[in-house]
């Protein structure tokens, strides 16, 4: 039987445009999308469009690390983070707009944005078909689609009015080219201080670049200036095994597991969460 379209992804079809041969609008066919010339897409049992074609990403997060990151997320404990991202987007957006989150993981980030502007539309794109699932989920005005950051997205100019990257790879040319003149991008990377406490301790963790800032100017400062900058910083308490969700959630997951955690005494029970977000708006 074929998968119904998705409400929240019917919104989205007149700005889409075909990931092989870029024609404008795609349209439902029998569990699938398609262009004018022939090229099919799926739509999965879970709600999300198979945009990705070709040479798949390999960075996508995996099924133990998506598990880990709805857990703890769902305990709260990021959602100064969450806030403040939604703030940044509601002082700019409409409240009919278009948002697009490029790494949008489980859609977290997406949701609370969603949540502040009542008539906005959303579309979350990663490359994880696990963490797919429940961003096809997270909003009823949320649909989402498997890409690449660093591919040309599979939208049409100017349609988005807040482009969301939260922890996430980076495509300054995309980013500018979907928003609007009047649109907002939101960034928000981790600082130093990130979760220090808990890298001290596990040195296998992944690190943060100290350079980190510099980089990110540079590769912005062609297209975007920056409007504004928040720093959401706070000490975190951790209860049970929410500090190995917390490891495990990131790509660190990669670089260890569970018996190397598993020394009583070395994990942590405090953090500090310390993160920059800055709206930048497109020059």
């Amino acid at each position: 039987m074929p998968v119904l379209l998705p409400p929240a992804l019917e919104l989205f079809l007149n700005l889409l445009r075909c990931p092989t041969c870029r024609t404008p609008r795609l349209h439902p066919d029998r569990g699938s999308l398609r262009c004018a010339t022939g090229h099919a897409f799926d739509i999965a049992r879970h709600g999300y469009a198979g945009l990705l074609t070709g040479t798949r990403a390999t960075s996508g997060d995996d099924a133990a690390m998506v598990q880990a990151r709805d857990r703890f997320l769902t305990t709260g404990k990021f959602a100064p983070i969450r806030q403040a991202v939604a703030r940044l987007a509601a002082d700019s957006a409409p409240e009919r707009g278009t948002v697009v989150d490029v790494g949008c993981g489980t859609g977290y980030y997406l949701a609370g944005v969603l949540d502040q502007l009542p008539g906005a539309r959303g579309l979350g794109l990663d490359t994880s078909v696990r963490a797919l699932r429940s961003a096809a989920r997270v909003h009823d005005r949320a649909a989402a689609a498997t890409w690449d950051v660093f591919r040309s997205f599979p939208l049409a100019d100017e349609v988005a009015d807040v482009v969301l990257d939260v922890f996430a790879p980076r495509n300054p040319a995309e980013f500018h080219r979907v928003l609007r003149p009047a649109g907002r991008l939101i960034v928000v990377r981790p600082t130093g201080l990130h979760l220090a406490e808990l890298r001290s301790r596990v040195p296998a963790m992944v690190s943060i670049d100290p350079t980190k800032e510099q980089r990110l100017h540079r590769a912005m400062d062609p297209y975007f200036e920056a409007v504004v900058t928040e720093r959401v910083e706070y000490p975190m308490a951790l209860a049970g095994l929410e500090v190995m969700d917390l490891v495990e959630m990131t790509p660190s997951a990669r670089h260890l597991s569970r018996v190397d955690l598993s020394d009583d005494g070395l994990l942590p029970d405090r953090v500090t969460v310390s993160v920059l977000a800055t709206a930048y708006q497109p020059r």
